[in-house]
């Protein structure tokens, strides 16, 4: 390979053949474009991180929470144009908000209560009033996770529930109870508007599937 100027440039000869010189010059790589991830992607392998850096209790409130911040997502899409799963491959969908504003609670309320439902928010009991309709609207949640805050409800708290129409309906705390598991007066429907929350009794209970049921009941105010 030889070199030559022709008007100033310099090019390379090789082989009989000229070329610029900067043909021969190293060019800086590209960054690597920055890839933008679905949020529910991002969701899922947050989710999968804590899986493995977390075990037990502490996976399960990780994995509660995390899910609540893309069911409320979800929830705002659901007011604007109509039902949307939280995420594709859910089999439920959030029909409601629920808040205590004494308290800082903030949370979505899912459609059934399969298993796979309550590890991820309230669910609303089927064939109980849609939450914010009149009669009587049963919702249930984990003691260790959404519903521990329960043990601390007193009478004549406030609980305001959203439903998908962005309709706020506010309840008052009547009563505090603990009923056996069988107990199914709790679900009967009312003439007004009620609010019933049920998680599992004792709180503070090692074994899973308990007895009895805390159960809080409160009238529309």
């Amino acid at each position: 390979m030889s070199t030559f100027f022709v008007n100033g440039s310099a090019r390379f000869a090789v082989r009989g053949r000229s070329y610029p010189a900067e043909a021969f010059e190293e060019k800086a790589p590209r960054p690597p474009r920055r890839r933008r991830w679905p949020v529910a992607a991002v969701v899922a392998l947050l989710l999968a991180l804590a899986a493995w850096q977390l075990g037990g209790a502490a996976w399960i409130h990780a994995k509660a929470a995390l899910a609540q911040r893309l069911i409320a997502t979800s929830w705002e899409g659901t007011k604007k144009d109509g039902a949307r799963r939280p995420w594709p491959w859910a089999d439920t969908r959030p029909v409601a908000r629920l808040t205590v504003p004494s308290r800082g609670i903030s949370l979505y309320v899912l459609e059934g209560t399969s298993g796979r439902s309550l590890a991820f928010g309230p669910g609303h009991v089927g064939g109980t009033a849609l939450p914010g309709s009149p009669g009587n609207s049963v919702i249930v949640a984990h003691r260790d996770t959404h519903f521990a805050f329960l043990r601390d409800l007193h009478e004549d708290e406030e609980i305001a529930v959203e439903d998908a129409r962005g309709r706020v309906t506010r309840y008052r705390v009547r009563e505090v109870a603990v009923v056996d598991k069988h107990e199914t007066r709790v679900l009967d429907p009312a003439d007004s508007p009620q609010l019933t929350l049920i998680t599992c009794w004792p709180f503070d209970a090692v074994q899973p599937g308990t007895d009895q049921r805390y159960v809080v009941i409160a009238d529309r105010a």
